[in-house]
């Protein structure tokens, strides 16, 4: 478990334990003088380090080492895409990450069905018969339900009106392979401390050709793209976890189907143990770790403090946004019942957890429904 602590860790769509080789990357790179944007032989070393991290992260997601532009999170890419990329006209899906949803005023909002999907006839008809003047975004993997979209069909709608698609990604690497040009998106958001990179540095694939204005001025770092000296440390980090991360996706440091297997088995306990669960978007496609589940009646702040008492870290939807436990705005945009979504919480697994320690969780979560349906009744 992260850090050394006795608590197990079961949020790791909020941020995956940095592994020992990323850890060294960073430490590595704290002991290098030199900015990478000298001349001279300290910097050209720091320079290398940059580039050779650029080329693990193109390599992880099917893209040319060119394509790839660092920034300071996933947050700011999203911002960079959706403002740099010269369109009047920004559809955003209604489930969008908070950063995307606020990354312009007043985007126009693709409806999200019941069951979490974007449909591509209505991504079609937000963008009209011409979207020659239009960016799309939709995220590859929703971040609290788990829900996969179809990123293929919708990118095909979006060529055929000319508009421009931009794809969230941060959830992916590691859970599934991500091929850039294979989705064809135009744009690709990644953010490396999501597969157990570093917090504070995150990446934007921008395809060949496309101009981009940046939004951050300064030096002319990243091809003009984001000003500001490159964070040396985080970027290293971030290339020794897309190293890691292409390896887990091909199955060989650990296997997607042994973690959905974990995941499957947790929600067929929790369900039959307690029926009135309900699991959200388990009748799509889903990341193999993800599961977000409400038993109407029980507070998810109640839920989420009481696991944490009890040893175990979850979270109740998005945990970019505050300190605080808030109504999750995925599930309002699926059409769930407010009451239900304020009792929704998500757990996250990753290739250390265990089945003793998924046990565990329901053992100890059923405990707590039950005391507390009992202390209602």
């Amino acid at each position: 478990m992260p850090n050394g602590s006795d608590m197990v860790y079961l949020d790791y769509n909020a941020s995956a334990p940095m592994p020992r080789p990323v850890i060294d990357a960073v430490t590595a790179a704290a002991a290098l003088c030199g900015n990478p944007s000298s001349v001279h032989a300290y910097g050209r070393r720091a320079r290398a380090l940059v580039e050779d991290a650029r080329a693990a992260v193109a390599d992880l997601v099917g893209a040319r080492p060119a394509e790839i532009t660092f920034t300071g999170g996933a947050s700011e890419a999203n911002a960079l895409a959706l403002r740099g990329c010269g369109r009047r006209r920004v559809l955003v899906a209604a489930s969008e990450h908070e950063s995307v949803l606020t990354a312009v005023p007043s985007p126009a909002l693709i409806p999200v069905a019941s069951d979490g999907r974007v449909e591509p006839g209505a991504v079609a008809a937000a963008i009209g018969k011409d979207g020659s003047d239009a960016v799309v975004s939709v995220m590859l993997a929703n971040n609290e339900t788990g829900v996969v979209q179809p990123i293929g069909d919708i990118a095909a709608v979006a060529a055929e009106a000319g508009a421009l698609l931009h794809c969230d990604a941060v959830q992916a690497p590691g859970r599934l392979a991500v091929d850039r040009a294979a989705l064809g998106a135009d744009l690709l958001t990644l953010s490396a401390h999501k597969f157990g990179g570093p917090k504070g540095v995150g990446a934007l694939i921008v395809r060949d050709g496309l101009a981009i204005e940046a939004q951050m001025r300064g030096g002319g770092q990243e091809k003009g793209r984001r000003g500001g000296t490159e964070n040396l440390t985080g970027i290293a980090g971030f290339g020794a976890a897309a190293e890691l991360a292409a390896e887990l996706a091909a199955g060989r440091l650990g296997s997607a189907e042994e973690i959905a297997q974990l995941r499957d088995g947790l929600e067929e306990r929790l369900r039959r143990e307690m029926p009135a669960v309900v699991v959200f978007g388990a009748d799509q496609p889903r990341l193999s770790n993800t599961s977000c589940f409400a038993s109407p009646g029980i507070d998810a702040e109640t839920q989420v403090m009481a696991m944490d008492l009890a040893g175990f870290a979850v979270s109740a939807g998005s945990a970019c946004s505050s300190g605080k436990v808030q109504t999750s705005h995925v599930l309002r945009a699926m059409g769930v019942d407010e009451a239900v979504a304020r009792c929704a919480i998500r757990v996250s697994l990753g290739p250390e957890t265990t089945q003793e320690e998924v046990d565990g969780f329901a053992t100890a979560w059923l405990d707590l429904a039950r005391r507390l349906r009992r202390s209602a009744a």
